[in-house]
Formats: C-alpha cells, structure tokens, sequence
C-alpha cells in the first residue's frame, strides 16, 4: 500500500479481465447453443470462450493474490469486505440444494398414477442409504474436521501442520468424489427414469461438482500455504476455501436425506 495513502481501502487499477471474461463468457454461452443445435463451428466458439473463461480467472486471481501477498493491498479494513461479501455468496449457493430437495420432496408427496401412485416410482430399484451414500457421508464430515484443523494451524503460525492438515482434507475429497463416481457407475436406475432419475441425478451432481471446486481451491490454497502466502492474520484466501467447504459439508444432507433415505423407504 502506498505510504501516501490516507485511507485503508483498495482503489483497483484498471483492469482488461473483465472485459475479456464477459467476452468468453459470450462466446461459450453462443457456442453451446450453436453446438447444441448441430451448427457448424459451435463447438470450436465453445471451447474458444471456455478457455478464454479459464483464462481470465488464472490471471485474475493471479493479480490478486499479488495485490494482497505482495503488495500488501489487502488491509484489514479489505479483508472484513471480502468476508462479508462471502456470506452471501454462500447463501445464494445454498439456494440450489434447497431447490433440489424441495424439487424431489414434491412428487413423494402425493405419488401420480404415472409413475405407479407410489414411492420410489414402480420400476425404481433405490440405493442402499448405508452403503456409500453413509461412508461419503463419514469421509465428507472428516474432511470438514480437518480443514478446521487447518485453519487452527495457521492461525498457530503452524506452518507445516496447516499443510499435512489440508493434503488430508484434499484426499478426503478426493475419495469422496471416487465413490460418488463408483455409485454412479452402479446405479440401478439413470437420469431419464422418470421424476425419480431426473431430480435424484442433478441434486447429488451437482453437490458433487460443488465437491471439485472446493477441492481445486483447497489444493491452490495448500500451495499456497507450503509458499508461505498465509499468516496468523492475512490468511482470507484460506477462509473462503474453508466456508467454500464447510457450505459443501452443511448441504450434503439435503440430497442424503431426501434421495437416499425419504427416496428408498
């Protein structure tokens, strides 16, 4: 921060990210559709403005883990605004799962004689609720167990601890989405088998793509850590990682509950 600075905010410079990032944004959005319809190219605008996104997010937060780590930017006065900016991007992201569980509780509620006028629908062979979906379950909260034993870690100044605490979270993680895939694999029933496919699919797919963001974030911020980027008090990278993943731990339930439990009884 500049020594002529008589404020402790963060005036940004100018920046072309995001200029270029509505732009891929643009470009993947024309391109889906164009491929989804069979267009000639549409694949080709597609993959151009999904890497064009991918690429204005590695550079964006490269500038800004300068801008805090280096140039020491981030104030505590920027850091308390970045915390509360997290609440309610966390909040909105909760939206969806309750969405789903609110989508697959309907139809348990008063079952049509299209799919049998009973629940599961007729045909549907469910998944054993204490099988995988109750050891995910086990990995998931183990996981969350250890990012908090992360953040106590950095917050001790326990450099090395922090790390060996965030490879278990990440391996933890990484084990979870396995099994997600094995149980996917071993489905006895598919996405298009009625109201019971279609709403059981996308509620555990998307938890489980909620699951891989927050492990690509735990593993920047393992790096980051081993780099030395993290202290007992400049650490917000870390935070919004662990309440990325803590979100992850906290809506697991809906789908848990309502496809494996209410779904299968």
């Amino acid at each position: 921060m500049s020594v002529s600075q008589k404020h402790p905010f963060h005036l940004v410079d100018p920046s072309p990210w995001p200029l270029l990032g509505s732009l891929g944004a643009l470009a993947s959005t024309i391109g889906g559709v164009m491929y989804m319809h069979s267009f000639a190219g549409g694949g080709t605008l597609l993959c151009l403005g999904l890497g064009m996104i991918l690429y204005t997010m590695f550079v964006w937060w490269r500038d800004v883990i300068r801008e805090s780590t280096y140039e020491g930017h981030h104030t505590f006065v920027v850091q308390l605004g970045l915390r509360y900016g997290m609440i309610p991007f966390i909040v909105s992201e909760v939206m969806f799962p309750l969405a789903s569980f609110r989508a697959f509780s309907h139809p348990p509620l008063a079952p049509t004689v299209e799919i049998g006028a009973i629940w599961p629908p007729k045909g549907i062979s469910v998944l054993d609720p204490w099988g995988i979906p109750f050891l995910n379950t086990l990995i998931l909260l183990s996981s969350g167990a250890a990012v908090t034993w992360a953040h106590h870690a950095i917050l001790a100044g326990l450099k090395q601890q922090a790390v060996y605490a965030l490879i278990a979270t990440v391996s933890l993680a990484l084990v979870f989405t396995g099994f997600q895939g094995i149980e996917y694999v071993e489905a006895p029933f598919t996405i298009s088998d009625g109201t019971y496919g279609s709403t059981s699919f996308p509620a555990t797919g998307f938890h489980g793509f909620h699951v891989i963001i927050g492990t690509i974030f735990l593993i920047i911020c393992g790096i980051r850590q081993y780099l030395g980027h993290f202290t007992p008090k400049h650490h917000f990278g870390f935070e919004a990682a662990a309440f990325y993943w803590h979100f992850v731990d906290v809506v697991w339930p809906f789908p848990l509950v309502s496809i494996y439990w209410w779904g299968g009884n």
